[in-house]
């Protein structure tokens, strides 16, 4: 699964990085310790009155699908399997219509103890040269109903992280991992004019294993209070 990253790369630093057209609202400021039901920045591409743009947005993380009658639902959709995505209720209309990327500086997992008892032991994972990680993700616009057509907040921006299985050296931390994209597949993703189903798939068969450097950090990761970049720091 995807559960909690870090990413300290200020917008300007991210627009650079994944050649971003519009900023949308204010900077968030980095993080060492994102996690569901925050909200963060990723990037999107929308088309308005024919013009497609790429964007830096702020979307909550635990995507609320258009259908629902309330935002709960949004803590039980922090991630989306890929194999299931085109198929899912849930997912399968943004699958075709609303993919994004969250950027990443590496994202944490915990390793269950071989006994089965005590405590997991965090990983944080990232590039060994320090490049960005590209997540791949769904993202869907829910409208609140007791908001006034005016009300500037009267729709919910959400979203959430793709998965696929962990292999490599991830597959003995945790038998998921985010979806990562390679540079080449990113205008692909974010296409808003690839809306067929079979197309999708096709194009997620192409994202190849991702080979990452496993640290062990300590445990005070765990709570979402803590953050700062001693998050990452390596332990014995």
């Amino acid at each position: 699964m995807c559960g909690r990253y870090a990413n300290a790369r200020r917008d300007q630093e991210i627009a650079d990085q994944f050649r971003i057209a519009e900023l949308v609202g204010e900077e968030l400021g980095p993080s060492w310790n994102v996690a569901p039901t925050q909200d963060v920045r990723a990037v999107l591409e929308r088309e308005e009155s024919g013009h497609v743009a790429r964007q830096l947005r702020t979307l909550h993380w635990g995507l609320v699908p258009s259908w629902a009658k309330d935002t709960k639902i949004g803590a039980r959709m922090i991630n989306a399997r890929v194999e299931t995505i085109t198929e899912k209720p849930a997912f399968r209309r943004a699958a075709t219509r609303r993919r994004l990327i969250v950027p990443m500086d590496g994202y944490y997992e915990w390793q269950a103890p071989e006994s089965g008892k005590g405590r997991k032991q965090p990983y944080y994972l990232t590039d060994p040269d320090g490049a960005p990680l590209a997540a791949a993700g769904l993202y869907e616009l829910w409208r609140d109903p007791a908001k006034a057509d005016d009300a500037p907040d009267r729709w919910l921006w959400s979203f959430t992280v793709i998965t696929t299985d962990a292999t490599d050296t991830l597959g003995h931390i945790h038998d998921r991992s985010p979806l990562l994209l390679p540079e080449d597949l990113w205008d692909a993703w974010l296409d808003p004019g690839l809306t067929d189903a079979e197309q999708v798939d096709a194009l997620l068969a192409q994202v190849p294993e991702p080979h990452l450097a496993p640290i062990k950090v300590g445990t005070a990761v765990g709570n979402v209070r803590n953050n700062g970049p001693d998050l990452l720091r390596p332990v014995d």
